[in-house]
């Protein structure tokens, strides 16, 4: 059975994305289009960014066999330069 976890990916300054520089910006597409090679793989359900009022962060979803293969999509995940990943296990009901 998959176990499910949340990714919480917070810029290193609090007005990133809104300042982004040209090679922040090819990172984010590269991030982007990363992470939908994971949704492919059924690994990652869903994933976004959060326009939360106290500071923009992105989101994901995992569906996953352990921790380690979350770290690892985190340590090759090109926007990993750009911010730090807060990881948490998640109960989802109704996913499987």
């Amino acid at each position: 059975m998959k176990k499910h976890f949340v990714i919480k990916l917070v810029g290193n300054r609090p007005t990133f994305p809104n300042d982004m520089t040209d090679d922040e910006r090819v990172i984010m597409q590269a991030h982007s289009e990363y992470l939908k090679g994971k949704m492919k793989e059924g690994l990652v359900l869903i994933f976004g960014p959060v326009f939360d009022p106290k500071g923009v962060y992105g989101l994901g979803i995992l569906a996953v066999d352990d921790e380690a293969q979350v770290h690892e999509i985190i340590a090759n995940d090109p926007a990993n330069v750009l911010g730090t990943y807060e990881v948490a296990l998640m109960m989802a009901w109704g996913a499987d």
